[in-house]
């Protein structure tokens, strides 16, 4: 599975971007996909989830400020930021875990990441 993520930038406080993140799946099904992000110094968080149903989960600190949505034929999520805030500046990373045909076990796989600066 290889995951190409595309959106990150520079933005100013009080604005939005919209990240997506395509996946190449030939011979794997996709479970859940989601973005992480990590910032100078500190440990990978996840920011959100969703799954092959469309339930969605959030982690603590996107505070109602970010959506994210699947398209599933496309095999593409998005996370959608609004009132970015100069303490979100950090390298974003689209996440999905995978199985292969056949095989029950889950593995996860990430993208190369996008930098998201946000300016005060």
């Amino acid at each position: 599975v290889q995951l190409q993520a595309s959106g990150g930038g520079l933005v100013q406080a009080g604005g939005s971007l919209r990240l997506s993140c395509s996946a190449s799946t030939s011979g794997f099904t996709i479970n859940a996909m989601g973005w992480y992000r990590q910032a100078p110094g500190k440990e990978r968080e996840l920011l959100a989830s969703i799954s092959s149903d469309g339930s969605t989960m959030y982690g603590d600190s996107v505070g109602g400020r970010f959506t994210i949505s699947r398209d599933i034929a496309k095999n593409t999520v998005h996370l959608q930021m609004n009132s970015l805030e100069p303490e979100d500046t950090a390298v974003y990373y689209c996440n999905a875990g995978a199985r292969r045909w056949g095989r029950s076990n889950v593995i996860d796989y990430w993208g190369k990441g996008t930098l998201v600066t946000v300016s005060s």
